[in-house]
Parts: C-alpha cells; sequence; structure tokens
C-alpha cells in the first residue's frame, strides 16, 4: 500500500474480505478490473501502466490483470509457501514477482476494483532502470517457468522436507 494514499484505506477492508470470505490467498486492488480506475494520472503513466500489465499477462500467461499493482492483500499461507530468498526483482517486478510465484504455486487470485488517486506530494520512483527491470524481469519470469523447476525453487521448503529429501537420496555403502 502506498502511504500517500494514492490508495485508499478504505479499501483494505475489501481486500480483506475477499481473502478471508471468498477463497483468495491473494486479494489485488485492482485499477484494470470493471469498477477499478486511475485519478489524476498523466496519459503517459497509464500508457505504461496498462502496456506492463498487458504484457505481463502476454508474456506469463498470468490472469492478472494488474500485475504491478501494490495494493495487496496476502494470506499469511502464501507468505510462508513463498520462499523469499528466491524473489530476485524490486519494484514494480517485485510486484509482477510475487503474484507470479504465488500463482504458480497454485494460490487462487482475486482482483478488487479501487480507484488509484495520483499522489498529491512526492515524486514518482519509475526511471528507465524500473521498466528495464520489467521487462526483462518478465522474460526471466516465463523463462524459468518454462525451462526449470520454477514452483520448487520458489516453494519454501521446511527443515524435515530438506531432511526428508537428502535422506531418499542418499546411498549407504556397507561392507
Amino acid at each position: 500500500m502506498d502511504a500517500d494514499f494514492s490508495h485508499n484505506p478504505n479499501d483494505l477492508e475489501r481486500l480483506y474480505n475477499a481473502c478471508k470470505f471468498q477463497g483468495a490467498g491473494i486479494a489485488i486492488g485492482s485499477r484494470y478490473v470493471k469498477g477499478g480506475g486511475n485519478v489524476n494520472w498523466p496519459k503517459e503513466r497509464i500508457i505504461l501502466s496498462k502496456g506492463a500489465s498487458v504484457y505481463t499477462r502476454v508474456i506469463t500467461w498470468m490472469p492478472v490483470k494488474d500485475p504491478t499493482a501494490g495494493f495487496v492483500c496476502y494470506k499469511k499461507e502464501v507468505l510462508e509457501t513463498i520462499n523469499l530468498d528466491e524473489i530476485h526483482f524490486a519494484g514494480y517486478a517485485f510486484q509482477i514477482e510475487m503474484k507470479f510465484a504465488a500463482w504458480k504455486l497454485g494460490f487462487k487470485i482475486i482482483e478488487v476494483p479501487i480507484i488509484f488517486q495520483d499522489r498529491k506530494l512526492g515524486i514518482s520512483k519509475m526511471n528507465k532502470g524500473i521498466v528495464k527491470e520489467g521487462i526483462l524481469g518478465v522474460l526471466k519470469l516465463r523463462w524459468d517457468a518454462l525451462f526449470r523447476s520454477y514452483r520448487r525453487r520458489v516453494k519454501k521448503t521446511s527443515v524435515a522436507d530438506a531432511v526428508n529429501h537428502f535422506s531418499q537420496n542418499m546411498v549407504v555403502e556397507g561392507k
């Protein structure tokens, strides 16, 4: 949630209810579902944001209309399941990667419509580095999901699971 009130604190309850009562592992405050939107945002930022959302959906096949959204409610179970040491991106790409990891791990995602109000104070963190990370990061996520065991990498394993895995793969020689 943005601390500059771009995200309306009154929407927190709707995000919480989507997790608590509708079975979501993640509830996303979404600008790009029916009833959502942006207020006082320059056209360039809307084009960049919507373009990033479409690009992410096309590349990853993730069924989320606002994957760069930062107004998100995660169930405790989701955060305990994701191996946060394997989440490598920052900024908007971080938002995408967290949603992608949760989706790949089978958690239900619900998008709750919100109205995003552009900040009245401060400046945007958007820069070329963030855009580059978003473009390349999304490609990397898809590549890893296609050719590597992405689920296994981002799923946190308990110590007991690691011990069981090790003992099952251990060969003991007897003389």
